[in-house]
């Protein structure tokens, strides 16, 4: 499927404080992204995972009537914390981003493992509520909206919640409830050692009530010292208050356990055949495997059936994946007044049935299977999906004319600031990314073109520059801290000294290759099989994806504040 996707942005981010420069910027008229990872296709009746493919982290589900709304992280990115709607669970649509103007959070010299972690979203009384945790930027904090396409308010912080992972909680008779993982009382035993705390909120003031208790010290068998037990959610069936939680780290050993009691406050009982949800028992030999499954969120329908939403990974190699956290879908089993979502040795399917819901809409912008997107820069306004690294305090950036014009500037990824960066998700293990540039580069220091970016450390850069007064396209590798800022020039070539250039990166798992062209079709390789594990999360750490952007850098401009 093939779309226009400048059509279909709902909303302008918030404009930052001053607008773009004008001249001498790389002028792009459009960017093409493309994959295809060869999954089963589901047939009517089913739907495939994950259900959002590429970094999509941490999800949090609920109902409104017949509507379905899902938020995922975001760390350090910018706009965050995208906002879904869905009618049937399957489909799913981005209408807004919580986090969309850079006065509600401040993300200035932040690592990618910092930033906003695990939002939670919930509605009472005709309110939507996010609960989230901005790691290096304030601790935990509260946004409402009465549409959860926003606007957003600004954050209203909680400064007597310590620790991450917060979730809200509304219960029969209108008391708010806040879940979240933190340290143990008292010394903790081991590392990973933590422990899930209960404090009481005043939703009308936002502001904790009374002191805060520990509902689980250490996780579902405290004698085994379980690691990590986070991400914790409540909610209340038949009388029992449930409380789901991560647990086991977020790699090939996550869970998602649940632990129950007739009181909100507890005492809370594991149940003895936790987890209820894992890939970690299943041999790693298995062919086309989904593993690091957890930090779940459940949904009822209004048929009565029971989902849940909840990260998973889909690795090309031993752990190795460039796509990051993903969002998968799954049945939840009640047995026993129990909840099971995998059984001991059981694979997350790749296809399953449908949730007996009526068919959505299919989202304009696909979300999962073979897919292309055609960004023609031809509106005053980005799509939802385009990102920033941090939030940015200058408009560097214009679309006009039919093409997007990015200012090169000083600032670089070095800096942990915010460049001349403008990116999207990488959602499959074989995707394409094209773009046409137009860039006469002013000085030798000016770069201009198409990246492949994990972090500020780790990256591949397909880049228009200049070498003794000639235009060329060089390719730069950073693999790591210890590589120049500026990356490490792999290859070289020259180009004509005018005209626009096509630049195309292509993946096939871990294997990356890179192209130009000054005519259509008449491809010319720079450099192929590079090494893309260092786009993994594996060897890059932090929780994020890999993404392809737009890019643009002059080691000689002035700054402009």
């Amino acid at each position: 499927m093939r779309i226009a996707t400048a059509l279909l942005a709902a909303a302008l981010w918030a404009a930052p404080a001053a607008a773009a420069q004008q001249g001498g910027g790389a002028r792009f008229d459009w960017f093409e992204y493309r994959g295809d990872d060869h999954q089963p296709a589901p047939r009517n009746g089913e739907y495939g995972n994950p259900v959002l493919q590429g970094f999509y982290p941490d999800p949090s589900v609920i109902r409104v009537g017949d509507d379905y709304y899902l938020v995922n992280s975001t760390f350090a990115w910018f706009p965050g914390i995208p906002v879904f709607h869905s009618r049937d669970l399957v489909n799913w649509t981005q209408i807004g981003n919580a986090i969309d103007r850079s006065g509600q959070l401040n993300f200035d010299k932040m690592t990618m493992q910092q930033g906003v972690y695990a939002p939670d979203i919930s509605w009472h009384a005709g309110k939507f509520y996010i609960l989230n945790t901005c790691v290096g930027c304030g601790g935990n904090f509260v946004i409402t909206a009465t549409n959860p396409a926003g606007p957003w308010s600004d954050p209203v912080w909680l400064p007597d919640v310590n620790g991450i992972d917060t979730s809200l909680f509304f219960d029969d008779d209108g008391r708010a409830w806040i879940v979240h993982n933190g340290p143990p009382e008292g010394r903790p035993r081991y590392e990973g050692h933590t422990a899930i705390w209960l404090h009481e909120l005043d939703p009308k003031a936002l502001k904790t009530i009374g002191a805060p208790r520990v509902l689980v010290d250490s996780g579902s068998h405290p004698e085994r010292n379980p690691i990590w037990i986070e991400g914790p959610h409540l909610f209340k069936k038949d009388g029992f208050y449930y409380l789901i939680a991560a647990e086991g780290g977020t790699e090939e050993g996550h869970s998602e356990v649940v632990f129950r009691s007739d009181k909100v406050a507890g005492p809370y009982a594991a149940y003895a055949d936790n987890p209820i949800l894992t890939q970690r028992d299943l041999p790693k030999s298995r062919p086309s495997p989904i593993t690091s499954t957890g930090h779940a969120s459940f949904v009822r329908t209004q048929r009565g059936d029971w989902w849940a939403m909840f990260l998973g990974v889909r690795p090309y190699a031993d752990n190795f994946f460039n796509t990051g956290r993903e969002t998968f879908l799954m049945p939840v089993r009640w047995e026993h007044g129990w909840p099971h979502a995998t059984e001991p040795g059981s694979a997350v399917p790749w296809v399953a049935r449908r949730p007996a819901l009526p068919v959505g809409p299919k989202p304009a912008v696909p979300t999962r299977g073979r897919f292309t997107i055609r960004d023609e820069f031809d509106r005053s306004v980005l799509p939802l999906y385009w990102m920033t690294l941090r939030d940015p305090k200058t408009r560097w950036w214009s679309i006009s004319r039919g093409g997007l014009e990015i200012q090169p500037r000083r600032e670089a990824f070095s800096t942990h600031g915010n460049p001349s960066l403008l990116a999207r998700r990488q959602q499959h293990l074989n995707p394409a990314a094209t773009t046409r540039v137009r860039f006469e580069p002013s000085n030798d220091g000016a770069e201009a073109g198409l990246i492949a970016f994990q972090s500020d450390e780790y990256w591949y850069f397909l880049a228009v520059g200049r070498e003794g007064g000639r235009r060329v396209i060089r390719l730069r590798r950073r693999g790591g801290g210890d590589d120049p800022a500026f990356g490490t020039i792999v290859a070289t070539s020259q180009l004509p000294r005018t005209g626009p250039i096509d630049l195309r990166i292509e993946a096939h798992g871990a294997s990356y290759d890179f192209e130009w062209s000054t005519a259509p079709g008449r491809w010319r390789r720079l450099g192929s099989g590079a090494d893309g594990t260092i786009l993994s999360t594996k060897r890059a750490g932090g929780f994020v994806g890999a993404v392809f952007g737009l890019y643009a850098h002059d080691e000689n401009a002035k700054e402009h504040r």
